[in-house]
């Protein structure tokens, strides 16, 4: 069975501001704790080919791969893949920003799957991915949210109907 996650935090900001700061991939780094580089390879209309390069782990593996993400402001939605897969046979992401009464629920769902030769199984890589994801999305939040408290913006009420 493939595995799945997903994930939804609120952000108490206004929509344009979550989307701007999280598909500014050129500043990842300083949004996310877990990418140590970030290097854009290809930009191809919208959609912008990539490679991320996180810290090292705990053991000083250092995990880097290639993806390419494609964003869709009109729907508020952002389809992203690995290119390079590494020990997945593949990995589709996909984010959606809805406005709410209390700022941008932020939402990532990732399908993926392991390759046999994977260290890891389906079942492990979904609770790291769980685990994992929800750290980065608070971190987020409270990075976009200060950003918002710094150029005094609030979150706009979501439209009623």
């Amino acid at each position: 069975m493939a595995g799945h996650t997903d994930n939804t935090i609120i952000v108490n900001a206004p929509l344009d501001l979550v989307w701007e700061m999280t598909n500014d991939i050129e500043r990842w780094t300083e949004l996310f704790t877990e990418y140590a580089s970030v290097e854009i390879l290809e930009h191809d209309g919208d959609k912008i080919t990539f490679r991320l390069t996180m810290h090292p782990d705990k053991d000083g593996n250092v995990w880097s791969w290639v993806s390419e993400r494609e964003p869709d402001r009109d729907r508020r939605t952002v389809w992203a893949q690995r290119v390079e897969t590494g020990p997945f046979e593949y990995m589709h992401i996909r984010w959606e920003y809805r406005e709410e009464p209390d700022g941008v629920a932020m939402r990532w769902v990732q399908d993926f799957s392991m390759k046999d030769t994977a260290p890891v199984d389906n079942a492990w890589m979904t609770d790291n991915i769980n685990r994992n994801s929800r750290v980065q999305m608070e971190i987020i939040r409270d990075r976009i949210q200060q950003r918002a408290k710094e150029l005094g913006l609030t979150a706009a009420p979501a439209p009623i109907g």
